[in-house]
């Protein structure tokens, strides 16, 4: 099986569109997933979440997804810096004013955690289990320099063995990695890249027992467009500038 996955897309429709495109374009694409936060940062909270429907392209929940269903105090984010901080509490204020009352459904109607099984669920292996942060929590981030024991860790909470898959995105850097016969897999970030590239981020991950092939994929978009709406949407314009890089 191949998949495409795809994470963190924050609202930012021009990205996804150029991405589900190339997606497209690769091939023999059997299904593609989201691993959440499909809002925040960008003017297109609605827009993205219905196009996701309409493409039948079924995930999991994103910190900032679960947050706004649920009306929470806060999305759930890291800052480095008391701006980042304050950045963040506007772009979480506004999502909350901005998402209709079908998009709140629909981001609150996502499941936690998705098991995948490629060669059908009548055998018993490999497993490719999807996450937004970790298996334990989606605001939980999960950098490649975490420690040994860490992975460890997330492997017995998630059940997984050699040959099986864990992909995760929420930290918006991509890195693949393999212990134990086991794959951690960060897909990055669609619409707001953390990696100092500024080019849209997906996985296209191929599985079958005994083989796993992981691709980190970048796609060039029409970033302008991204941060003009953002300009001349009420969010900060610190949004745009992020995208520009």
């Amino acid at each position: 099986m191949r998949y495409a996955l795809i994470s963190d897309i924050h609202a930012n429709l021009p990205a996804l569109e150029a991405v589900l495109e190339n997606i497209a374009r690769q091939g023999a694409i059997d299904v593609t997933y989201h691993l959440g936060d499909l809002v925040g940062y960008a003017p297109w909270p609605n827009e993205v979440v219905e196009l996701l429907r309409e493409r039948a392209i079924v995930g999991v929940s994103g910190n900032y997804d679960s947050t706004v269903a649920t009306d929470h105090k806060h999305c759930g984010c890291r800052y480095e810096d008391p701006r980042q901080e304050a950045l963040s509490h506007e772009s979480f204020a506004w999502t909350k004013a901005h998402v209709s009352p079908a998009t709140r459904a629909a981001l609150g109607a996502l499941p936690f955690r998705m098991d995948l099984r490629p060669t059908g669920g009548h055998e018993s292996g490999p497993t490719v289990t999807l996450v937004h942060g970790t298996p334990t929590l989606n605001t939980l981030y999960w950098t490649e320099d975490r420690p040994a024991t860490f992975r460890t860790k997330m492997v017995e909470i998630a059940g997984a063995r050699a040959g099986d898959v864990i992909a995760f995105g929420h930290t918006h850097v991509p890195w693949h990695a393999e212990t134990d016969g086991i794959h951690f897999v960060n897909t990055g970030s669609v619409g707001r890249p953390k990696d100092g590239d500024w080019r849209a981020g997906y996985v296209v991950l191929d599985i079958e027992p005994g083989r796993v092939d992981v691709a980190l994929v970048r796609v060039e978009y029409d970033v302008e467009r991204a941060a003009r709406a953002i300009r001349d949407s009420t969010l900060p314009d610190d949004f745009a500038t992020f995208l520009l890089g």
